[in-house]
Parts: structure tokens; C-alpha cells; sequence
């Protein structure tokens, strides 16, 4: 669906949307602060790996905080959402009550609303766009706590809107791994008509969503409830099944695949090739949450193993980091830290988890680098040794550059550490198809607006493109490459 100017002013202007505008005057409106999630208090939550941490707002608060969006004439928040939703639409259907509405909106162009409303930087993206930041400089209206409400609200009512999807046209086609962007990818083609089948190389499908976030930010059962919801308009999934492996490209072309979406991540860990790093105890953040997230290694009913530590420290200051450093706390750790050479004003992560860390007893070692680790008589990391950093001119990244204080350097024990400096693309994919143009970075190269490899029909979009993204940017991938791919396999089936 395209949220065309004249479109969303159709809308706009329906009868019970103008009825809701002058419900409520404007400065009222103004006059309301916006809602604060309720939250498990500190010292429960770290007590817990499967119990979440925001607990939801309650429908009253939902609709006051509703209350607060203008509906305006130009809604600046869609213009921040890469997935495009009708923003102003499903907040306006929350104020007026109709929940269930609310959530068959969000599903117009978002094929996994329960999740993002969880994981989504909302305050980069569609509420940095808000009204009231642009023009009133207040805190914008919670689109991201909003779209979660309405989004569990159907699932606990037990009624499942399934979107429309067109008449089946025949055409077959394959989506490689089962992350955010793949799924965002197959939900808008099964929309178009197409027979869509998702290969995932793991047991379980959702990719970053079961093994990279810990379920005390996203539950499983939330992402099974959103893939239900993709099995019932018609998406297939097959698990274990690896593209490249189990099956070449040219081996599901003969099973009649004409399209191809590679959206198969970067899992492949990143470490800083320093002394020591290969000690026992120094590990991978995706080695360390995919054992816990998706193998369950936090539980005593699990034979995968995990390591544990009492003093634990995490290299790295985005996400991955936050989510790595708060599971040590929740395997027993006695001190937690974060090591990051930047300050904290720099640190990719949320705000909000970087609050929840530190609520939980996470320690903050700000501009310091590691340098070198060392093991004791059994080869188990024992202690590292770092320098203070300080902070010169910008880097690429716009970020100031961090440089090495001379006499700085000091040591630290520590008896596991965790790796979360960021991850590369796999590479299977791109070593088994010759003529698909990739980056010095092992990323595949696509027209931008296109998604489209080098092959033709070969789309991808996700980490395996960019390197390291959000889940909300590797969906709008997916919803890009599947209106393209729709465009292209029309054009060649014509031909």
C-alpha cells in the first residue's frame, strides 16, 4: 500500500476522524504529558531471562496518550517510518476505541507490529518526526508504546486479523533466512499473490528476532504470534535448510522459483584481533545469546551449555552490547560491564536500554579500549588490560574519533568477557554465486532503491546489505525489494 499525499488526506478527512478533531481542542490536547511504560521493577526483572521488562501500557493509558496526536494534515512521523505505516490512523482508532482497527492498520504495512513496537528505535525514527518535537519541543506522542498496545491487544483477545492477499498467481518464490527483513519480504508478496517459501538454515524461524534479542525485551511467543499470522495469509517456511547446501540456487530454479530475496544476515562474529582473545571465557556476543536466546542454555532442561562468570565484562556499546551485559546479570554475575571507547553520548544502543542497564547494576567504563587478556594456569580468562581513551575530530560515522591516553593503561579481572563490536555478513551466499557483486565487506551490492543484486532476479536487503541495522531498517528492505521484485517478475512474465 502506498500512503500517498492524496491518500492519507482521503482519510484525514473521513467523518469519524473529523469528529474525533473536534472532540478534543487543541491546547487540551497539548496539555496532556506523555505516558511512561510501566516497567518490572529492577530487582525482579534481573532475577529472570523471560520475563519482560516494559509490561504494557493499560487501555486507558493508551487512549489518553492517543489523545495527545493532532491527526495533522501533514504527519511528519510517517516520513520516519521505514516500513511506512498510517500512523496518525491507528493512533486515531486507539483514541476512539476500536483497537482491533488499530491493529488490522498496522498490519496494512507492517508484517510483524508486536515486534517493532518492542525493538524499534522510535525515538530516531517516527517520533523524531513528531509534531511536538518539530514544533512544540515536548516529548512526542509514544507511537512505538502505541503500537505495541494495539498490536498485543489483538493477541489477547484471540482474534487474529488476517491481512487480504490477492488471488494466487502461480509464481514461486524463495526467501533466504527468516529474519525481520525476509519476513517483512514474504508477508507483502503473499499480499501481491505470490507462493512465497522462507528457507531458514536454523531450527526455528526468525532469525535475529529468536537469537539475537533475549526475551526480557521480546518474547518468543510474540514473534510465533506474528509468524502465525504469515502462515495463515500463506507464507511456507522450512527450517534446517540451507541455500547453498541443502539445495543450490540453480536446484530451486528447476523446482520452478523465479525470484529470489537473500536476506540471510551477518552472523559471521566480528573480534579486535588482540593478545589473549583466544583464551577460554572470551567469546562472541552472537555465540553468547544464541545459546541462551534460541538454545535455551539459561534453563536446567537444556543440554547446551553456557558459560557464566562473576565478573563479566562486555566489549561494545550498541544493542547487542546492552542486551549480552543485562543476560550476564541474569546468569548470576556479581559485576557486569560495559567497555566502550567512546563516551556514552556516543553509544549507538537505546536510550531506554542503556537506562534499563543501568537500573539493573550494569557499570559503565566509558573511553576505554582493551588492549590485552590473560589467562590463568588453565587457560581461563583472568584479567585484561585497557587504556583510557579520549575523543578527537569526527570519524566517517560522525561520531568524535577515540584516541589512546599515553600512561593510561591499567588492569581489570575479569573471568568472561563478551565480544559485541559488531558482526560481518554471511558468506555462504555470495560464495556460491560468482557473478553477485559484493562489497571489500563481503556485503551484497544492490541498486538502492531497487534492492537488485547484479542478478537480475536475485533481491536482498538486511544485514547481508548493510552490514548491521535495526530490525525496523531491514524491514523496509524487505517491503522495497518486494514491491521491486513484483514489478520485475510482472515485467518478465509478460515478456
Amino acid at each position: 500500500m502506498s500512503l500517498t499525499p492524496e491518500y492519507l488526506k482521503e482519510e484525514r478527512n473521513q467523518e469519524w476522524r473529523a469528529e474525533l478533531r473536534s472532540k478534543t481542542k487543541n491546547k487540551d490536547r497539548m496539555l496532556i504529558s506523555r505516558v511512561k511504560m510501566p516497567e518490572l521493577a529492577p530487582e525482579i526483572r534481573v532475577r529472570y531471562q523471560d520475563r519482560e521488562v516494559n509490561m504494557g501500557l493499560e487501555p486507558e493509558q493508551a487512549q489518553k496518550e492517543a489523545t495527545r496526536c493532532m491527526d495533522c494534515a501533514n504527519p511528519t512521523c510517517i516520513e520516519g517510518c521505514p516500513v511506512n505505516i498510517n500512523i496518525p490512523k491507528f493512533i486515531k482508532y486507539i483514541e476512539k476505541g476500536e483497537i482491533l482497527n488499530a491493529a488490522a492498520t498496522l498490519k496494512e504495512t507492517n508484517a510483524l507490529p508486536a515486534v517493532c513496537g518492542r525493538v524499534c528505535p522510535q525515538e530516531k525514527q517516527c517520533e523524531s518526526r513528531c509534531f511536538y518535537v518539530d514544533k512544540l519541543d515536548k516529548q512526542a506522542v509514544a507511537i512505538g508504546h502505541l503500537e505495541r498496545f494495539a498490536a498485543d491487544f489483538e493477541r489477547n483477545s484471540g482474534v487474529s486479523n488476517v491481512p487480504e492477499t490477492a488471488k494466487p498467481n502461480g509464481i514461486k518464490v524463495a526467501t533466504v533466512g527468516s529474519g525481520p527483513a525476509s519476513l517483512s519480504f514474504a508477508g507483502d508478496m503473499v499480499k501481491y499473490g505470490y507462493d512465497v517459501t522462507v528457507f531458514e538454515a536454523l531450527h526455528e524461524i526468525g532469525g535475529v528476532l529468536k537469537y539475537g534479542i533475549p526475551e526480557f525485551r521480546l518474547p518468543n511467543s510474540v514473534v510465533d504470534f506474528e509468524l502465525e499470522n504469515l502462515r495463515k495469509m500463506g507464507v511456507k517456511f522450512e527450517t534446517n535448510y540451507i541455500v547453498g547446501r541443502t539445495s543450490s540456487f540453480d536446484d530451486l530454479k528447476e523446482e520452478g522459483y523465479k525470484g529470489f530475496f537473500v536476506a540471510s544476515g551477518a552472523g559471521l562474529p566480528r573480534f579486535m584481533e588482540i593478545p589473549g582473545e583466544n583464551y577460554n571465557g572470551i567469546l562472541s556476543s552472537n555465540e553468547y545469546l544464541t545459546r541462551v536466546n534460541l538454545m535455551g542454555a539459561s534453563t536446567s532442561n537444556t543440554d547446551t551449555p553456557v558459560l557464566r562468570g562473576k565478573n563479566v565484562a562486555v566489549i561494545g556499546g550498541g544493542n547487542t552490547a546492552m542486551d549480552s551485559v543485562r543476560t550476564a546479570l541474569r546468569l548470576g554475575a556479581e559485576r557486569a560491564i560495559i567497555i566502550y571507547r567512546r563516551s556514552e553520548a556516543e553509544m549507538p544502543a537505546r536510550i531506554e536500554e542503556v537506562h534499563h542497564a543501568k537500573e539493573e547494576g550494569v557499570e559503565f567504563m566509558t573511553l576505554c579500549n582493551p588492549l590485552e587478556y590473560f589467562a590463568n594456569e588453565k587457560g581461563r580468562v583472568k584479567g585484561m588490560r585497557l587504556n583510557r581513551m579520549g575523543l578527537g575530530e569526527p570519524d566517517a560515522s560522525g561520531r568524535r574519533r577515540p584516541m589512546p591516553i599515553d600512561g593510561s593503561e591499567f588492569e581489570l579481572d575479569v573471568d568472561l568477557v563478551v565480544v559485541a563490536v559488531g558482526v560481518s555478513p554471511n558468506p555462504l551466499v555470495p560464495s556460491c554465486l560468482p557473478d553477485l557483486k559484493v562489497t571489500k565487506w563481503g556485503t551484497i551490492v544492490v541498486d538502492e532503491e531497487k534492492m537488485q543484486s547484479s542478478i537480475p532476479d536475485l533481491f536482498a536487503g538486511g544485514d547481508i546489505v548493510r552490514g548491521g541495522a535495526t530490525v525496523i531498517l531491514a524491514m523496509g528492505d524487505g517491503r522495497r525489494a518486494a514491491e521491486n521484485m513484483h514489478q520485475f517478475l510482472q515485467k518478465t512474465s509478460i515478456n
